[in-house]
């Protein structure tokens, strides 16, 4: 049986069309297809100008005290709790550097409070691995404190080290270990030159923009 002529051609443009047919079935009419804004192989990719805002709390534990010849006393210091707010700026997709504003609080063996209120810059690098980011940082700055009617402005020091996971393109959750060194020089009074140390554990939340 021999097909007419006139009916090849109409027959292969509709074979040539029935792809791009199956394809239209397969969404819905009206639908716009939408993509997302972030795909978690660029979570870890930083630009220069990204910004982060964080937030952090925990626990400090007192370790080590030193006097002004090097030898251990008892700080009289119990378990404290700190929290923190900071805002980071990336110059590079690995370096960054920002401000931050940190408290602590713990009682003392006599029941009384000490209270020191850290405020300096912190700057570091950060590694990535997958939608894990590791901070690597240090914050020098001032601390107040205050023990009772004493009030006392000095340095402050802390190296930290922090693991992130990336949850989204606005946040990501993590952990911070930091180590605190307080050093403490009265003015006139170098016999009473003080050197306090303590480990900070704490929770963090960063929000990115």
């Amino acid at each position: 049986m021999s097909i007419p002529k006139k009916a090849i051609f109409p027959a292969a443009l509709l074979l040539l069309a029935a792809p791009f047919l199956l394809a239209a079935q397969e969404q819905s009419p009206g639908e716009i297809p939408v993509e997302p804004d972030w795909i978690e192989e660029d979570l870890g990719l930083y630009v220069r100008g990204d910004k982060i805002f964080s937030m952090s709390l925990g626990v400090l534990f007192p370790t080590l005290f030193l006097n002004e010849r090097g030898g251990g006393y008892t700080g009289n210091i119990n378990l404290g709790g700190t929290g923190s707010l900071g805002f980071f700026y990336f110059f590079t997709g690995h370096w960054f550097l920002g401000g931050e504003v940190q408290g602590m609080f713990a009682s003392t063996l006599g029941e009384n409070m000490l209270y020191i209120i850290p405020i300096g810059v912190r700057g570091g690098y950060q590694f990535y691995l997958g939608p894990f980011e590791f901070p690597l940082s240090l914050m020098i700055g001032m601390a107040p404190m205050t023990h009772l009617a004493t009030n006392y402005l000095g340095l402050f020091l802390k190296p930290e080290v922090s693991a992130f996971w990336r949850f989204n393109s606005s946040w990501s959750f993590g952990v911070n270990t930091g180590w605190w060194f307080v050093p403490q020089w009265p003015k006139g009074q170098p016999a009473r030159d003080r050197y306090a140390n303590f480990l900070e554990l704490t929770l963090s939340a960063r929000y990115h923009f």
